[in-house]
């Protein structure tokens, strides 16, 4: 089939590089690429996707009753590949990735791409030959994510700072202040994923008016802004003082709970019933008695 292909390409950049040149041709927006004829027109497109969308790219409105082939060679960072079809019904398919070749219900050509992601990133080149003519256009295809912006001020050693943060965007977000004349810091990460951060500081000096203190991030995608407003620096105590207020309470209760149980058991011991059985009062003896009391009734009688 590739052969085949070829051969079509063959006549077809032949009549094509005879039409070059016509004055009429357009090459105002169009830039050579090494992979095609120096003779041909070669179309370069920049393009943004959104995050999980479904992509579709399209070449040419030439109809398949009119389309010889198309062929989608495909450059991304992990690896290459091909998709092409020709109007026989042979078909190529080397990325295996569920990007496809599809019709519109006019028949007209698209290159499918299902939940785009960081992986899809890269350039797509098509090539499309049909009865008289071909069309060559180049994808640069890249990927839009929205940042997560936030803002807050924290306390570093001696200093407070306000930060300003928008995490895990592409491409970077860019963010500022509106006060100016203090020592601010931009820092910018970019992680394994192609995703960036940017976190801006500015440190906060004595005299300023935190009442009116803001920063705005901006995204290619936003329609506006995103403006945080920062309060006054005793905010940079709150956790803090929650800390110590988490503790106080946690000592209240420990402290509460160890009287209670303290009083439990002496209330138990109140009210716990006397086990011993009471003292019965005391027997004589008999054979000690008996002999006093024979004495008595003795001496008694001597005097009777």
């Amino acid at each position: 089939m590739r052969d085949m292909m070829w051969v079509y390409a063959a006549i077809i950049l032949s009549v094509s590089e005879a039409w070059s040149l016509d004055p009429g041709t357009n090459q105002s927006t169009s830039t050579n690429s090494s992979i095609y004829s120096p003779a041909l027109p070669v179309h370069v497109k920049n393009l943004a996707f959104n995050l999980g969308s479904d992509v579709n790219l399209t070449c040419s409105n030439k109809t398949w009753n009119e389309i010889m082939f198309v062929i989608w060679e495909i450059q991304l960072e992990s690896h290459n590949c091909k998709i092409a079809f020709n109007n026989d019904g042979q078909g190529e398919d080397s990325c295996n990735d569920g990007k496809s070749l599809r019709n519109t219900s006019s028949y007209q050509s698209y290159l499918h791409i299902p939940s785009f992601s960081t992986s899809d990133v890269g350039v797509y080149k098509c090539e499309l030959v049909y009865n008289g003519g071909t069309k060559n256009d180049v994808f640069h295809a890249t990927i839009t994510v929205p940042p997560i912006a936030s803002a807050w001020i924290e306390s570093r050693g001696n200093k407070m700072v306000a930060v300003c943060k928008a995490e895990r965007g592409k491409p970077a977000a860019n963010i500022s202040w509106n006060l100016e004349g203090n020592s601010t810091t931009v820092e910018t990460m970019s992680g394994s994923d192609g995703l960036i951060t940017v976190e801006s500081r500015l440190e906060l000096t004595e005299g300023m008016n935190m009442e009116t203190l803001t920063c705005a991030v901006s995204y290619l995608n936003w329609k506006q802004d995103r403006i945080f407003e920062l309060k006054h620096k005793k905010a940079g105590y709150f956790p803090l003082l929650l800390s110590l207020l988490v503790v106080v309470v946690v000592v209240f209760l420990v402290g509460f709970l160890f009287f209670a149980q303290k009083k439990q058991m002496w209330l138990r011991r109140c009210q716990q019933p006397d086990s011993l059985p009471a003292k019965s009062p005391p027997t004589e003896d008999v054979e000690e008695v008996e002999p006093y009391a024979s004495y008595i009734q003795r001496v008694n009688s001597i005097y009777n």
